[in-house]
């Protein structure tokens, strides 16, 4: 699994654009800049949908004022998920809504989750990180299903 101290794998993300899906290179992402990526299990579903994504959205200006270039949710869902979930949560310019939707970027972290048997697949653990010029500074992986370390509010108290 990763952590503190590794440099994020050169794994791209799909974005939804307005004529469709784009890429954004890992490069892109995070190159020069601090990010805050947090990953759900997946799109459109209770913790996520109800307290996971809002709390980064209404935090995003606090967040940001601590020198956060960008916040970025990622889930193992496709880029039309992932787009269709953000303008459901009126996420606007505050967050990027990444589309890992093959699970490689998540899986190369050592962060997948199976989810096979509640016929969900392979998606993602739920997690917060802090990124430095591509660089892991500080990790929060949430245990057996709960929804405390990766929050907004702990995020932001970790900035």
């Amino acid at each position: 699994m990763i952590k503190v101290g590794d440099k994020l794998p050169d794994i791209g993300f799909k974005t939804m654009g307005e004529n469709g899906p784009e890429p954004v290179s890992a490069e892109d992402l995070f190159k020069g800049k601090k990010v805050v990526l947090f990953s759900v299990p997946g799109a459109f579903t209770p913790t996520c949908s109800a307290k996971h994504l809002p709390g980064f959205v209404e935090k995003s200006g606090d967040i940001k004022a601590k020198g956060v270039d960008t916040i970025a949710c990622v889930a193992v869902n496709d880029a039309f998920v992932m787009g269709a979930w953000g303008k459901d949560q009126n996420v606007g310019d505050n967050v990027v809504m990444l589309a890992d939707g093959s699970g490689e970027w998540t899986s190369a972290l050592g962060l997948e989750l199976d989810l096979n048997a509640a016929g969900l697949g392979m998606r993602g653990q739920r997690f917060a990180m802090i990124v430095d010029d591509g660089t892991v500074t500080h990790l929060a992986v949430e245990e057996g299903g709960a929804f405390d370390v990766s929050s907004a509010e702990k995020i932001l108290a970790a900035l």
